[in-house]
């Protein structure tokens, strides 16, 4: 891959959890008052819809049950163990948890995909965490093992479903494969919505931009780009990617609700970038270079 594709690719990618960043401010101030999972149901299966309208096409043979299981592990478990996790600890807790999930991509990227393991890309998991303890950590927080429990086990959804998506590449493009996972996950989802029955507030315009800033922008565009993304660059590469949510958060609320940005929270900041940039320079690095032979015949 050409390094200006690699950065375009990053670039694109990064995108999509930079836009999550915005999950909070939105449903906090558009959404108050709705049923978490509700927001999840309706996120992704009216976007899920209107992409499958769009392309026009059903999944295949074995894809029905490969989109089933990677629309559970990318939204449906992923969303309800977060949901849990976030009910249960504190916001900070929640995030410093998830963000153990690049460590674990790099583990089954080993057992999956035989990526290899280097010593700077666990540095770079490692520094991520910290660095995401820095920027939403309060003193003193609260642990409850079961949100724990739930918020590793969030993590581990994610990681698994990013390691089978690179894994399961389909014949098909990003934009078609992201509507048959998010139709698949907001379908698994409708029972627990319906078992829970959360009750709906009133609908205001306010609540209907705030769903289609989700579903269309949070959960339909960025998706293919995330999708697109692990597909050409790889799990490994991808998932530090994500950490630039908490870091879009947090710009968020200081920007547009006015809440205090303190020093510790800026050096978690750059720690987390610095990890970002880490993770990418050891994945560089893991990269297989081309032959001289490969070499001499594009040139």
């Amino acid at each position: 891959m050409r390094p200006t594709s690699r950065t375009s690719d990053l670039l694109l990618t990064a995108f999509a959890p930079a836009i999550w960043g915005s999950t909070y401010i939105v449903t906090t101030e558009a959404l108050a008052g709705w049923h978490p999972l509700t927001v999840a149901l309706l996120r992704a299966l009216p976007a899920g819809l209107l992409l499958l309208v769009l392309v026009r096409r059903l999944p295949e043979g074995l894809w029905w049950g490969r989109s089933a299981m990677l629309g559970a592990l990318n939204f449906s478990v992923f969303w309800v163990l977060l949901f849990v996790s976030a009910y249960r600890l504190p916001g900070g807790v929640a995030a410093t948890v998830g963000a153990v999930q690049p460590l674990i991509v790099l583990l089954l990227s080993r057992a999956v995909l035989g990526t290899r393991i280097r010593a700077l890309g666990v540095l770079a998991a490692l520094c991520g965490i910290a660095g995401v303890a820095m920027l939403v950590l309060a003193p003193g927080a609260s642990i409850d093992p079961l949100g724990v429990a739930a918020g590793l086990g969030g993590a581990v959804s994610m990681a698994v479903g990013m390691v089978l998506t690179r894994r399961w590449q389909p014949p098909v493009p990003a934009l078609t494969f992201t509507a048959w996972q998010l139709v698949a996950g907001g379908v698994l989802l409708l029972p627990v919505v319906l078992w829970l029955q959360p009750a709906v507030p009133a609908v205001s315009m306010a609540n209907l931009l705030g769903l289609a800033w989700l579903g269309l922008v949070g959960a339909a565009l960025t998706c293919i780009l995330w999708f697109r993304g692990i597909a050409r660059l790889g799990p490994t590469v991808t998932a530090p990617l994500a950490l630039l949510s908490p870091i879009a958060a947090v710009l968020l609320g200081w920007a547009g609700l006015g809440q205090t940005l303190t020093p510790m929270q800026m050096a978690g900041m750059v720690v987390v970038i610095a990890s970002i940039a880490l993770s990418q320079l050891a994945q560089g690095a893991a990269a297989p270079r081309p032959s001289r032979t490969a070499a001499a015949s594009r040139g």
